[in-house]
């Protein structure tokens, strides 16, 4: 049995700080060599964008906002070991985010402004398009908005007769490994929006986009529904970490 007592050598930082510690200053000044960090950060991501910035500096520009007084990359450094990369510490759900020590309401907001921004910009590039035309864009939206959820989620994208999306609806959630889908419902509603064809999107949260045989059995399913009311059922894409599985090209449709 090992000595609660021994000594034990502190693991190195797996990045080397350029910023210290913050030293309050009277009527709440920052310390001049944080607020330089800062300048030269923001100036490196205006002369060369995000790909200027690795992921911890990237997530302390978001960070400035929300801690305006203090050194917030060793929370940023916090945050990316806690969660994995950028856009999990993003899409992470505010409960989780708030047991990390130093992320209060004000983290969390910024963080979800960013998301939902990024969310939106991507939905934006599809929405009221032509599907088939644009499917590199469809397929970063679907990426964007669930390869990084921790749970299971079922949407619908519905297409009119043109193959134009007409409307992204989320029809459920479920927990790390099944979420609950009705075909009845799936069907009910594109009647109610005069839609003509559906592409089915859920995401596994372990990465791997190989369907299940409940996968398949849903998928089916839905395509009996849609076909007898005259609806189209394009494609049932499942989203993993890295890659997408369409149902169409693998021939399960």
């Amino acid at each position: 049995m090992s000595d609660s007592r021994a000594f034990q050598e502190m693991p190195l930082p797996l990045f080397e700080a350029d910023e210290a510690q913050a030293v309050p200053l009277p009527k709440g000044k920052l310390p001049s060599y944080i607020a330089q960090h800062r300048k030269r950060l923001r100036q490196r991501f205006l002369n060369g964008g995000a790909d200027a910035l690795p992921d911890y500096e990237l997530l302390e520009l978001i960070l400035f906002r929300a801690i305006p007084r203090q050194d917030v990359k060793p929370l940023a450094y916090t945050l990316l070991d806690a969660f994995g990369d950028f856009n999990r510490v993003l899409s992470a759900p505010a409960p989780r985010l708030k047991e990390i020590k130093g992320v209060g309401d004000a983290v969390i907001q910024e963080l979800k402004i960013v998301e939902a921004a990024a969310h939106r910009l991507a939905r934006s590039r599809v929405l009221q398009r032509h599907v088939l035309s644009s499917w590199d864009a469809l397929l970063d939206y679907c990426h964007t908005t669930m390869a990084h959820r921790e749970t299971e989620h079922f949407r619908v994208l519905f297409l009119d007769r043109k193959n134009v999306l007409i409307a992204d609806e989320e029809q459920a959630r479920g927990t790390v490994d099944h979420v609950p889908v009705y075909p009845r419902e799936v069907v009910k509603r594109a009647l109610e929006i005069n839609s003509s064809a559906l592409i089915l999107v859920h995401n596994h949260p372990s990465g791997d986009p190989t369907p299940s045989q409940s996968d398949i059995d849903m998928t089916q399913q839905v395509e009996q529904a849609a076909l007898t009311l005259g609806i189209t059922l394009h494609d049932h894409l499942i989203i993993g970490k890295s890659r997408e599985l369409s149902f169409r090209a693998e021939g399960l449709l």
